[in-house]
């Protein structure tokens, strides 16, 4: 996928605690918008997921999809689409950067297709709308821990 959207988000926490929350699928239904169910499929490598079953209901998006996820360390996580209904590509990226404070910025990188035909500036910013919902949760949830 060549087009992604990007945003970032300070959140006042070090890498490993947002990384913690983001690796905590389970929980994701508790503080990310429109996550109906979160199932862990495969576990991988230090007990982090590999792959991750979704039930979404977010419009205009509703899908049950799998994502199958690559980590690094406390650095960074991506993740692709393995299969979906309504989505034919999901492909995202949480980077952390430790600021050195008890801070992260963290950037979200994503891209998706749909199997409904989305103009260009529509797709951008329905990702660019669930980028910042994602973002603002994970925030809110990570600093309430």
């Amino acid at each position: 996928m060549a087009e992604q959207t990007s945003s970032s988000i300070v959140v006042d926490a070090p890498p490993a605690a947002v990384m913690d929350v983001i690796a905590d699928f389970p929980a994701y239904p508790a503080w990310a918008k429109g996550m109906k169910n979160v199932k862990v499929v495969e576990d991988g490598a230090e007990g982090r997921a590999k792959q991750v079953y979704f039930e979404l209901d977010v419009a205009p998006i509703k899908d049950d999809y799998t994502l199958a996820y690559t980590w690094d360390g406390d650095r960074e996580v991506t993740w692709t689409l393995v299969e979906g209904k309504m989505l034919r590509a999901l492909d995202g990226t949480y980077a952390l950067r430790d600021l050195g404070n008890g801070s992260t910025e963290v950037t979200y990188r994503l891209a998706l297709d749909v199997a409904i035909p989305l103009i260009g500036m529509l797709k951008r910013k329905g990702e660019k709308i669930l980028i910042d919902t994602a973002l603002k949760g994970l925030k809110n949830r990570v600093e309430s821990l």
